[in-house]
């Protein structure tokens, strides 16, 4: 069985706490009653607690949760909340007996990886560490190995979050042994000084003659532009082959989501080739799928790459560059490059200002060609998928965005 579940806690014994996305509707009505029923409860008398008696805890954002006593101690109790499985020390003023409700099983559901042998048999407190920074309060899915042996036993399963195994990722990390993990072949692709890895994948493109919703995400010239497919279209699916099922029920977003949370995790690039993929650091402090173009300057080294899910350009010391993982490479790229047809640099534009890479065109065109796509709604028609992708790119009025520029007289009609 594979369900969508939230990690509600790790324990410290790396036991993993999950609830399932189906019953958060449920959970939140039980919760709205608990608070109702329980509003405004007085001290309790002095109260001989036994272990394993329900309660209700009253947390510290002052909600009251199901709870039971796991560990007698003067003033103070062992609880756990059953409903998401975390342990905490709690004052006897906090707690109230009660035996409502504990004819309702509890919501989250204790886990172990499955086939996984911690390092010394027991998870260390570096990789329990690890393990709650990763999951606490995440989305994951979740793949059901081996049901307990009885009902209060832990489930045995496969966690992916971001696309990538879980088990693997610890694997790799040394924080276990995996018996049987197939993703480990592909995370030893970040070890070693120079993975050869696949390239990107471009995304399937509409066919010739139709017309989609796109967005602009950069501009290299008047002329030349990457763009974004309108992915509640549909037009950008991930592949569908069987081996990258746990990948496709991940959105890109998602699995870049879970890098950034681990990037420390992914080494350094110390070995560089023209096109190879990896992740780069963008000036807003995240990390974001990117190719190696060339090396800009020496001293210190300097490296041209572009972010391939927006066409953008940057130069960045090699500190701000590593290894990618393999499964990002399982998402198409987000931003195609596209050439518009229909007009052609002005013949007599009068603009001294040129683009340096581009001089045929002005920096006047490049900035008024800005102001008709920066941040809006368009569509594009396919003319030609080769030699390179050539598009008509029209404004929500179906008018061709080209014909600002002409009428400015930055452009000429290209017949």
């Amino acid at each position: 069985k594979i369900f969508q579940a939230v990690v509600s806690c790790v324990g410290r014994d790396g036991t993993i706490y999950i609830i399932p996305k189906s019953f958060e509707i449920e959970l939140t009505k039980l919760m709205t009653e608990i608070q109702s029923n329980f509003k405004g409860l007085g001290l309790l008398e002095p109260y001989c607690w036994k272990k394993g008696e329900a309660c209700v805890v009253r947390g510290s954002d002052t909600m009251w949760y199901r709870g039971k006593v796991v560990e007698l101690g003067g003033s103070t109790l062992q609880v756990q909340y059953i409903d998401h499985g975390c342990i905490e020390r709690i004052p006897q003023c906090h707690l109230y007996p009660t035996t409502l409700y504990t004819g309702i099983p509890p919501f989250c559901i204790p886990c172990q990886l499955y086939k996984t042998v911690p390092i010394g048999n027991i998870w260390q407190q570096d990789a329990v560490d690890c393990l709650q920074e990763l999951l606490t309060n995440e989305e994951v899915e979740i793949h059901v190995q081996e049901l307990p042996d009885n009902p209060w036993g832990k489930l045995s399963i496969s966690l992916y979050f971001g696309g990538m195994s879980l088990t693997s990722f610890m694997a790799y990390q040394k924080y276990c042994v995996a018996e049987d993990c197939r993703d480990i072949p592909e995370l030893e692709l970040l070890g070693g000084d120079f993975p050869i890895l696949p390239s990107y994948m471009l995304p399937p493109l509409p066919s010739p003659g139709d017309t989609f919703p796109v967005r602009v995400t950069h501009l290299v010239s008047p002329k030349e532009v990457y763009i974004c497919l309108d992915p509640s279209k549909n037009l950008m699916k991930q592949s569908t082959t069987e081996g990258d099922a746990n990948c496709d029920s991940e959105s890109l977003d998602e699995a870049l989501k879970w890098c950034n949370k681990s990037v420390e995790c992914f080494p350094l690039l110390t070995h560089f080739r023209t096109e190879m993929p990896c992740l780069v650091e963008y000036q807003d402090g995240l990390w974001y799928r990117a190719k190696l173009l060339s090396v800009e300057e020496y001293d210190p080294v300097k490296i041209l790459v572009q972010f391939v899910d927006y066409g953008s350009f940057s130069v960045v010391p090699t500190s701000r560059l590593r290894h990618i993982p393999y499964h990002l490479l399982k998402y198409p790229v987000q931003a195609v490059r596209a050439l518009l047809a229909g007009f052609k640099p002005a013949l007599y534009d009068k603009n001294v200002k040129r683009i340096p890479y581009s001089p045929e065109w002005s920096v006047e065109a490049l900035w008024a060609m800005m102001e008709c796509v920066e941040g809006k709604q368009l569509s594009a028609s396919i003319l030609a998928l080769s030699p390179e992708v050539t598009i008509s790119l029209y404004e929500d009025d179906q008018n061709l965005v080209h014909l600002k520029l002409i009428e400015m007289g930055l452009a000429d009609l290209d017949e």
